[in-house]
């Protein structure tokens, strides 16, 4: 299938799990790089590097939030720099990606 390039915007899709006692500080991040825009999503679940955290288990003290950015390659770069050293101290991961954003009537890339 071949994409037309009117519809879309060619950009990056960074995708970044982390626990939510560090959810602020990731968004302040993203202010820094100018991130206009992104989503989050709380209570995920998984396995990971700190073992596995189910959001359905009340007990458990830490949870997982998945922010989903799209945006610029100088803008995700910008974002990248100065996440990857935070992740060494946080855990979590991140994922990079390209990605087509449709336009539509408003754009918040």
């Amino acid at each position: 299938m071949t994409l037309r390039a009117d519809i879309f915007i060619s950009m990056k899709r960074i995708e970044i799990v982390v626990d939510e006692e560090s959810l602020e500080e990731l968004i302040d991040l993203c202010q820094e790089a100018e991130i206009r825009g992104y989503t989050v999503i709380k209570k995920a679940g998984g396995l990971g590097s700190r073992g596995e955290r189910n959001p359905e288990d009340y007990s458990l003290e830490e949870e997982n939030a998945v922010m989903v950015v799209a945006c610029g390659e100088e803008q995700a770069e910008r974002l990248i720099m100065l996440l990857r050293p935070k992740l060494k101290d946080w855990g979590g991961m991140c994922l990079v990606s390209d990605c087509q954003w449709v336009i539509g009537p408003a754009v918040s890339y």
